[in-house]
């Protein structure tokens, strides 16, 4: 299994939220971020604007997904401006069900 976090733009958290879905990943935890990346920042006149608002979703799939998933979140999140967002992939060594104890996936 592979936990991907996607920093998003917020505008295009729902169309890619729906393409996941429409690929069968319907699980997923959003949540409304601030961050900056190179340019540290953007100075209009004498303001100056250090943190933008972004979307972070977590999503854990299988590592059979984790290809279609990637794809989904770049073709819908991209922009082609400075700003679109980072994925980040780290190892799940294993999950459990909080309700039952279970372990999940």
């Amino acid at each position: 299994m592979k936990m991907v976090r996607a920093i998003v733009r917020p505008e295009k958290s729902e169309s890619i939220a729906e393409k996941l879905a429409g690929i069968g990943i319907v699980s997923m935890t959003k949540m409304h971020v601030f961050g900056r990346g190179k340019t540290k920042g953007l100075q209009v006149g004498d303001i100056i604007y250090d943190e933008f608002p972004k979307v972070m979703l977590m999503i854990v799939v299988s590592d059979e997904e984790l290809e279609k998933t990637i794809e989904v979140i770049l073709e819908n999140g991209k922009t082609g401006n400075i700003g679109d967002g980072k994925i980040f992939i780290s190892a799940v060594e294993t999950a459990y069900t909080v309700r039952t104890g279970e372990e999940a996936l």
